[in-house]
């Protein structure tokens, strides 16, 4: 007869029928999505990068590496391409702050002042443009900032224009264009990020004498930080990077950096300057996420300090 130590002691009917694999360390789980990060991710960025040092050998050739230099590099930041890294950077700086305009009003009321019932159609009105490939929508943007598209014709018909409506294949086309094609992206995570602000905090907060613009600086968006976050990553990233909305909408006016980059690889099949942007587009990317996280850290932490809890002071 077996004690009730040992009883506890053996292991269960689960556990020996449990599969081999269940048994391996937690970390062996986590293999095939490093396998997949470096298969997709760090593989290529690291031969993009090998590629930047190489050069152009001749006109039917992509790229070589038996010489390495940063002449490439020096290529890409001369006078010619640096303007168009400038006006890519207006492009998505500029092109986020209005996605974020645009987004914390409309999720605020999505998540506390809409009907329950009627969200789920709110938020699939707000999913329509993602069901529509990204180059048709575009397009139909080109359409309707044409000379003669329906927007012209509708501001010269109410007399708003003397002359037909001289937009399209500028950076301010490019900007509607890259707004309305990201807008979704911010839209969604600030939902979420809202709709995870319980109520009672805020009635806590009006509770305590906070007016409604108190509780919203104070409360509701300090708790929303992490989605708006992620909203303002989700937009900039792919946006520096984007070529299509520049090639339909900005034409030489509107060009951008992601555009460049493509001309090389696919048009000029200069793999080597083409990678070399590349890289400088990553790094400009990278840099400016930096400095607006520092920027966002230094502006609030006078609020951080004042808001800070000293326990055993007597004062």
């Amino acid at each position: 007869m077996t004690t009730l130590t040992e009883r506890q002691s053996a292991p269960s009917d689960s556990a020996r029928r449990r599969p081999r694999w269940l048994k391996l360390p937690s970390f062996a789980l986590a293999i095939p999505a490093w396998a997949w990060l470096f298969a997709f991710f760090v593989a290529p960025v690291a031969l993009v990068v090998w590629f930047s040092f190489g050069y152009k050998p001749g006109i039917f050739g992509t790229h070589a590496n038996d010489v390495l230099s940063f002449d490439r590099y020096a290529e890409a930041l001369s006078p010619t391409f640096f303007a168009t890294f400038q006006n890519t950077l207006w492009v998505g700086v500029v092109g986020t702050l209005i996605c974020l305009a645009i987004s914390i009003p409309f999720a605020y009321w999505l998540a506390f002042k809409a009907p329950v019932s009627r969200r789920g159609i709110l938020l699939a009105m707000v999913m329509i443009p993602f069901w529509t490939n990204f180059l048709v929508r575009t397009i139909g943007w080109q359409i309707i900032l044409a000379p003669s598209g329906v927007l012209s014709n509708a501001l010269q018909s109410i007399g708003v224009l003397d002359q037909p409506l001289e937009i399209l294949f500028t950076r301010t086309a490019v900007l509607i264009g890259v707004v309305y094609n990201y807008l979704p992206l911010m839209i969604l995570p600030m939902f979420v990020a809202f709709d995870r602000v319980a109520l009672p905090m805020r009635e806590a907060s009006k509770d305590l004498g906070a007016g409604r613009w108190s509780t919203l600086f104070n409360v509701t968006l300090p708790l929303a930080k992490p989605g708006i976050v992620v909203g303002i990553l989700l937009v900039y990233i792919p946006l520096m990077g984007d070529y299509i909305t520049a090639t339909v909408l900005g034409g030489a006016k509107g060009n951008m950096a992601g555009q460049m980059v493509a001309n090389q690889f696919q048009t000029a099949q200069n793999w080597a300057l083409g990678s070399a942007m590349a890289v400088v587009l990553v790094l400009t990317i990278l840099t400016t996420v930096a400095i607006a996280a520092l920027v966002s850290w230094l502006a609030t932490w006078p609020l951080r300090a004042s808001q800070r809890l000293v326990l055993g002071d007597k004062s």
